[in-house]
């Protein structure tokens, strides 16, 4: 059983489908959970013990929200969840397309874990999860955002390489398909795309919110003690192997 009473965890993009279900799922593990998410995200959720608004974009808000919440007892773990793509393919890449993709699902993630190590290395460590993605092990689309997640993977090993001395963790989730309102507009350009995506993977069904957020739990625990620096697919088996390309050679 995973015990996370008197954890403090914050919670960023808590308003989403896996944020939500981040709050729900370690709440009903025992921790108390700072909810974070842009102004006017509805963070009125069961299980939020504090809410705060603010723009990941912002480097002064990062600080700001950061001193905040250290200020009401340094967070146990950090779990870095907020993100965003709409660029598919390489042609949809322009340059703006490129800046804030990367620095939505890279760098704001990055200088948030900078705000908040000073008080957790004085407080004797705690733990980071970056919730990255398939897309940054292989190409599925979305070019932009999978370079910015690989580049969070990164950024996860120098934490966890250089911080390990400071009882300070960090390691990644890599999801799969998971159906969000991050699927809402490919929906309407195609309603059938959930079934076909769903032949594309191994348990033949997309990835479900909660099984993230079970995963991360787990991360932040104390069962996963001895584990950093790694990355932990949650896949629904896509990077298994290529279910596709074996049917057609099994035919």
């Amino acid at each position: 059983m995973i015990d996370l009473a008197g954890n403090r965890i914050v919670v960023t993009g808590a308003a989403g489908g896996i944020g939500s279900a981040m709050v729900e799922v370690l709440a009903g593990f025992g921790a108390a959970v700072v909810a974070c998410d842009i102004e006017g995200a509805d963070l009125g959720l069961p299980g939020v013990a504090e809410a705060r608004h603010f723009d990941l974009m912002d480097d002064a808000a990062i600080e700001a929200a950061a001193a905040e919440i250290c200020a009401g007892g340094t967070p146990d773990a950090v779990i870095s969840n907020a993100g965003w793509t709409r660029a598919e393919t390489l042609a949809d890449v322009s340059a703006d397309a490129l800046s804030h993709e990367l620095n939505l699902n890279l760098r704001s993630a990055a200088r948030l874990s900078q705000a908040f190590l000073p008080a957790m290395r004085n407080n004797g460590g705690g733990a980071f999860v970056f919730i990255s993605s398939v897309n940054a092990l292989s190409h599925y689309g979305n070019p932009a955002y999978a370079a910015a997640k690989a580049g969070l993977l990164a950024w996860m090993r120098a934490i966890a390489t250089e911080e390990g001395r400071n009882c300070i963790r960090a390691n990644a989730i890599a999801p799969g398909s998971v159906r969000t309102m991050a699927w809402d507009h490919r929906i309407e350009r195609d309603p059938a795309i959930l079934g076909k995506v769903k032949q594309l993977y191994p348990l033949g069904r997309m990835v479900e919110p909660a099984e993230v957020a079970r995963a991360a739990a787990f991360l932040v625990s104390s069962l996963a003690s001895g584990i950093t620096g790694t990355v932990l697919p949650v896949d629904a088996g896509i990077s298994a192997g290529n279910l596709p390309f074996l049917e057609q050679i099994a035919v």
